[in-house]
């Protein structure tokens, strides 16, 4: 029978997702929870509060016996459907099961003000979800032909996922089949995500050629004149064509053009912006736009949060590794010779601006840098992209426009998403710095410029994953698979050889740090992070065995 069955917890998304799904397959959508409203004339939680929840629950398995009899259906199912041993073999039985999976952080943000989850009505919501999440995950994945992560703000994105997926299950016995799989960038429409950040929040653009739509960039600057800050490498190839957009949008635009590189984020970088905007008499309501890479984005952020105490700034990410990472979240910054990104400031952009595009004229060792924050992703927060990752590393490689489209809007999804909840990196945020603090050490230790700052985080994730393994965090087998991943992206998964005392040194000056000691983010297991203190013991032995 042609039928999807959704199951999960409560606030997982099963009735949005469902909506959507159904429509995009041409089925007919039923929330069992609804039907069950709709058949006896009571809300779910009148129904717990006077008949209580055996009543339901044996209401919920006639609704669930006589929907799934039924064909051409996408149903929703309630949390607890599958708590029935007879529930489950209807389900797994006569459809294909998606269990959507959610943390418990995420649920409890979306039923927060939710008086409709008679379940979540007590004291302690999160220890009952804890103890729902227990008992009914091992239940939905007994019976689930697909599991999708639901920790991303994109719902589009995900139902996509779901299709290509359906697509790939249907297609193993039918190999001539018609696909609803990730189309090549050349067919698909632009990518529009959102930072939700309050009065902060502001639109991620990804999609080719956006560099020629002079209106996508004009209609975030509110004043009359605009800095562009480049460099020497990027400057030549897109310069003309923005300084002619926003010219014949009426606005008066200077220019500052930095050298190229990682030695170049520095003090003096800083004040050639600061110089021109004053030459030029650039007032609170001048927008400066970053075109260029990570190096590019930082300098120009921290001069717009600097500049007269704050004045707007867009995003124009030309690199990889600054569309996936760098140009989210609001990181400003430069280096000191001491640290890197010490000395910097929180500060949003009006708009990121991601012409996937740049990437045709991206320097092989600048698309395998930008391939490092993308492995990152999924090593700590969503395994089925890390495995995704793993299946399409020789497409990404060859530029397959499809496969890097896709790469970069989940890895901007899972920033965005990270950013909401931890603006300033008072907690969760610091998991997006899985490899960083080695990698940082590498790059302090060489010297700026001699390792690219993606080459260094991703032989720094090769040696998270050993110190993850001497913690007893991961086997050797996950430490394998991270290994071959990061070189197979045509990153170095070999050490410098610093010296300890060097290594330390460096490591030692780190924003996460705490009294002096280092803390490091490591795979607790592979797709999840732990933020840990690591015995020194176990540290030199790492350095020992990765250099």
């Amino acid at each position: 029978m042609q039928n999807v069955f959704l199951v999960g917890l409560m606030g997982a998304g099963k009735t949005t997702i469902g909506r959507i799904l159904a429509r995009k397959l041409g089925l007919k959508f039923v929330d069992s929870d609804h039907e069950i409203e709709a058949r006896t004339g009571a809300s779910i939680p009148w129904i717990f509060e006077i008949e209580g929840e055996a009543s339901f629950r044996r209401r919920e398995a006639d609704v669930i016996r006589e929907l799934t009899g039924q064909s051409g259906l996408v149903l929703a199912t309630g949390g607890g459907a599958i708590l029935n041993p007879d529930n489950r073999a209807f389900l797994k039985a006569r459809g294909t099961v998606i269990y959507l999976r959610a943390s418990v952080n995420s649920i409890l943000q979306r039923t927060a003000h939710d008086k409709n989850r008679p379940l979540l009505q007590t004291a302690d919501p999160r220890k009952k979800l804890e103890e729902l999440m227990a008992v009914r995950d091992p239940l939905y994945m007994e019976i689930a032909d697909l599991i999708i992560d639901t920790g991303r703000p994109n719902v589009q994105s995900m139902v996509q996922t779901i299709l290509t997926q359906l697509d790939t299950l249907a297609c193993e016995a039918a190999p001539n089949c018609v696909t609803h799989a990730e189309p090549s960038m050349n067919e698909q429409s632009n990518i529009l995500l959102n930072v939700e950040l309050g009065e902060r929040s502001y639109p991620i653009s990804i999609g080719p050629d956006l560099l020629n739509d002079g209106a996508l960039l004009t209609r975030h600057v509110h004043g009359g004149k605009v800095a562009i800050v480049s460099n020497e490498t990027v400057a030549p190839l897109y310069l003309e064509r923005i300084e002619t957009g926003l010219r014949n949008a009426g606005k008066q635009v200077t220019t500052v053009i930095l050298p190229d590189g990682e030695e170049h984020k520095n003090w003096s970088s800083l004040m050639a912006i600061f110089d021109q905007l004053l030459e030029t008499k650039a007032d609170r309501k001048t927008t400066l736009i970053a075109l260029g890479g990570g190096v590019i984005g930082d300098l120009t952020g921290f001069a717009a949060a600097s500049y007269m105490r704050g004045v707007d700034f867009i995003q124009v990410p030309t690199t990889l590794l600054s569309q996936v990472d760098s140009s989210v979240g609001g990181k400003t910054g430069i280096n000191h010779p001491l640290g890197k990104n010490m000395i910097g400031a929180f500060y949003q952009p009006r708009a990121v601006i991601a012409d996937t595009a740049t990437l045709e004229t991206l320097p092989p060792r600048e698309l395998s840098a930008g391939l490092a924050e993308v492995i990152k992703y999924g090593a700590v927060i969503d395994l089925p992209f890390f495995e995704w990752i793993e299946a399409n590393i020789e497409k990404l490689m060859a530029r397959d426009k499809g496969a890097l489209a896709y790469a970069i809007a989940r890895s901007c999804e899972i920033k965005a998403d990270v950013v909401r909840q931890d603006e300033r990196e008072g907690g969760l945020r610091a998991i997006l710095n899985f490899g960083h603090t080695f990698g940082h050490a590498i790059e302090a230790g060489m010297g700026y410029g001699a390792w690219l700052h993606g080459e260094a985080v991703g032989c720094g994730m090769v040696m998270a994953a050993d110190l993850s393994q001497r913690m007893g965090l991961i086997d050797a087998a996950t430490v394998a698979r991270v290994r071959q991943l990061v070189a197979a992206a045509g990153l170095p998964v070999k050490a410098p050889d610093l010296g300890v005392a060097k290594w330390l040194e460096a490591m030692e000056v780190d924003k996460k740090n705490e009294g002096g000691a280092i803390k490091f983010i490591l795979m607790n297991p592979l797709g999840s992070p732990k933020i840990t203190n690591a015995p020194q013991e176990l540290l030199l032995a790492t350095l020992a065995a990765c250099v």
